[in-house]
């Protein structure tokens, strides 16, 4: 498995699939031709909601606003679902061609070149080895990421500053979110709404919930985020953790800890499934960041590997056949209020595992193989391409 550091990345939304890595894949083709113009076709789920999630202008931010950009809808016999053709043009004529895919979380690769840009850094990439390794060893798995990366504790760090940052941002904003849904941000109207006779119970549901808006409103918008995974996914990991610093005194290096194992757990996903709601549908994105919160807060609140184990799969386990619709190929709707619901089944699942740990009949790298194998028999329609469910049937007549 890579390092956390290709994980975690911060940058701006709304797509970690759509924007982010054609972006960094338009980077890397200009310095590789300097000088030179480009067409780029887009393919599969690229294609279908490019232009909602704004793969267009990511690119020509980097290409120049001359680049032609061909959506083509109708090539079907594609290597990954999302799939890029990269043409150097001199003089008008083509001289070069590179195909490309975006795998999802912002990381990419280039067909025909070696990945040798990140290299493979952990040693283990099935969740029973590392736990047989921590065994053996007697430390935490929070152990075994430092252990294996001595640098990461800085860039996570990094990573919780950023992440808390979006959850302030998002608490603080107004307004309508752009791309033509009219859809209102709710994020500081949860914060600030107090139910006149609130129990404990309802205030952690509108609080998590709110930070959860919180930061998948600042992903719709453009904002600054971290992929956890991915951006659609943004908002369940840093609406937990925040939660749980802000009441259940969870200290920096708690959090850290926490990240560490959030960050693992999405690494075993990353490498044995997929995080791309284009090739695994929705599970494959909020049921994975559901799974790295609960398998995070496990370790924050010093629960055992066999806890951890249970939280994790039990977040993918109820998240598996969850479609990938989203309206008008926008991030918005169910995106944003999917990214709510996650960090409470988080919560949930962390209860559940405390409690019912020894009972646990399925492990997490099974469960992981059965969210693969479930999202590749998703109809494509129903795998980001907006050619189905919500995004077929939602009229704004139904305006939330």
């Amino acid at each position: 498995m890579k390092s956390l550091k290709e994980l975690f990345q911060v940058g701006c939304g709304p797509s970690s699939s759509h924007t982010m890595a054609p972006q960094k894949i338009a980077v890397y083709f200009r310095k590789k031709y300097p000088g030179k113009k480009f067409r780029v076709i887009l393919y599969g789920s690229l294609a279908h909601t490019g232009r909602g999630h704004g793969t267009d202008t990511a690119l020509k931010k980097v290409l120049g606003n001359d680049t032609e950009i061909i959506f083509n809808m109708s090539d079907t016999d594609i290597e990954h679902p999302n799939t890029l053709d990269f043409e150097v043009l001199e003089n008008g004529r083509t001289i070069a061609e590179h195909r490309a895919y975006s795998l999802g979380g912002g990381a990419f690769s280039i067909a025909g070149e070696p990945d040798v840009i990140t290299p493979e850094v952990y040693p283990h990439n099935r969740f029973a080895d590392i736990k047989e390794y921590c065994i053996d060893k007697d430390i935490r798995l929070s152990d075994y990421v430092f252990e294996t990366e001595p640098d990461i504790k800085e860039y996570l760090e990094y990573i919780w500053d950023a992440m808390t940052d979006s959850v302030k941002h998002g608490l603080s904003a107004e307004g309508i979110l752009p791309g033509g849904l009219n859809i209102r941000r709710k994020a500081r109207y949860l914060y600030m709404q107090r139910h006149i006779d609130e129990s404990p119970e309802t205030r952690e549901n509108r609080l998590v919930c709110s930070y959860a808006f919180a930061v998948a409103e600042e992903n719709a918008a453009g904002g600054n985020i971290v992929t956890a995974p991915t951006c659609g996914s943004c908002g369940v990991l840093p609406a937990t953790f925040f939660y749980v610093q802000k009441t259940r005194n969870a200290s920096r290096d708690d959090i850290i800890r926490g990240l560490a194992v959030a960050g693992l757990i999405g690494n075993l996903i990353k490498k044995n499934a997929s995080i791309s709601g284009a090739e695994c549908g929705c599970q494959a994105e909020i049921g994975s960041a559901s799974a790295m919160a609960a398998g995070g807060l496990a370790e924050i609140f010093g629960l055992g590997l066999d806890q951890i184990e249970y939280a994790t799969e039990i977040s993918i386990e109820h998240h598996l056949g969850l479609t990938c619709d989203p309206v008008a190929g926008l991030v918005q709707i169910p995106c944003i209020e999917r990214n709510a619901v996650a960090a409470m089944r988080a919560l949930n699942a962390l209860s559940l595992a405390d409690f019912l740990f020894a009972t646990r009949t399925v492990s997490l790298d099974t469960i992981i193989q059965v969210m693969y194998e479930t999202g590749k028999d998703l109809n494509k329609r129903y795998r980001e391409t907006s050619e189905a469910g919500i995004a077929k049937l939602y009229r704004k007549s139904d305006k939330a």
